[in-house]
């Protein structure tokens, strides 16, 4: 109840007003069943700008850290999070990444619409960075499609750390589903996941124009926060492998 209330009184008509977001491609989204919208990820907004413009809910898999603040304002927080259609997820241990795998797939049997980030975190840069491969093993193992879907302009509204974002337009662009059924029975094999995510990836990277760099984001922005000033490292745009 709550949730159609974010969408269509609340957060909804204030997204659409701050944004005014140009769709592209919302009839690859299916009206029914099962499936995965795979992103990039460039900003905080990102997770409500999908679901106010889908025309079904959407839960996507978020950071713990939402859901643990402490007092008063951190039990509010998670609970807007969780009205908004978002699961908390532990991405930290060994197990973090089957725990937010038995989510996601206890979504998808549910018939519904799945949103996920397969870069792990938010883009520090605007670049798109190698995609982690739980997306593909939830793809498989519930023998769904995968929707590659690349937000334009969110970074630049909304960079990161920045609170109250900029007002300026912004794109949302929704691809072909991507069908995977011949890997049926694979979902074991790394180099079959590794090759999903691939083509997952190449497939945002179509839609979005991002450079790519062929590593893990969560690396490269932890590096970065530890050179020394002005001493970033810096990567080319690369070939997905």
């Amino acid at each position: 109840m709550f949730y159609r209330l974010l969408k269509y009184v609340l957060l909804g008509p204030l997204l659409r007003l701050l944004f005014r977001p140009r769709i592209e491609g919302l009839e690859h989204v299916p009206d029914s069943g099962a499936a995965i919208v795979a992103g990039n990820h460039l900003s905080f907004s990102d997770h409500f700008l999908m679901p106010a413009i889908l025309k079904r809910r959407i839960t996507f898999l978020a950071k713990a850290e939402y859901f643990t603040g402490p007092g008063l304002k951190g039990r509010l927080t998670a609970a807007f999070f969780r009205s908004a259609g978002q699961i908390p997820v532990d991405r930290s241990g060994k197990q973090a990444g089957q725990a937010a795998i038995r989510e996601g797939l206890r979504v998808l049997s549910r018939g519904e619409l799945l949103g996920i980030y397969p870069e792990g975190t938010r883009s520090h840069d605007g670049r798109l960075y190698k995609g982690k491969v739980g997306v593909a093993a939830m793809a498989l193992k519930a023998q769904v499609p995968v929707i590659p879907c690349a937000m334009i302009g969110t970074f630049e509204a909304q960079p990161p750390g920045q609170v109250i974002p900029n007002l300026r337009r912004v794109t949302i662009r929704f691809g072909e589903p991507l069908d995977f059924s011949r890997y049926a029975g694979l979902d074991g094999e790394k180099a079959i996941l590794r090759a999903v995510t691939d083509e997952i990836m190449y497939a945002i990277l179509g839609l979005s124009g991002q450079e790519y760099v062929d590593r893990y984001a969560a690396q490269v922005k932890a590096e970065a926060e530890q050179a020394p000033e002005g001493g970033a490292r810096k990567f080319p745009r690369m070939p997905l492998s």
